[in-house]
């Protein structure tokens, strides 16, 4: 059976824990900074968990990474 692939995009977004859990970066940071409060932007640049129902499918695009 040949090699899995890891998904490029996924493998830049998502970061695994020492124990196992995915983090993710939250949505709505990236600009228009200006209008948006900065404890809003404070929460923004703060990496959440993954969503419990995406673990799994997320998992399969990044094979090699540690679990």
């Amino acid at each position: 059976m040949p090699k899995a692939k890891t998904h490029q995009g996924t493998r830049k977004r998502i970061k695994v824990t020492g124990t196992g859990k995915l983090l993710r970066r939250r949505q709505g940071g990236g600009h228009l900074k200006e209008k948006k409060r900065a404890r809003r932007l404070r929460s923004l640049a703060q990496e959440v968990p993954v969503a419990p129902g995406d673990v799994k499918r997320i998992r399969a695009l990044i094979p090699y990474d540690v679990e």
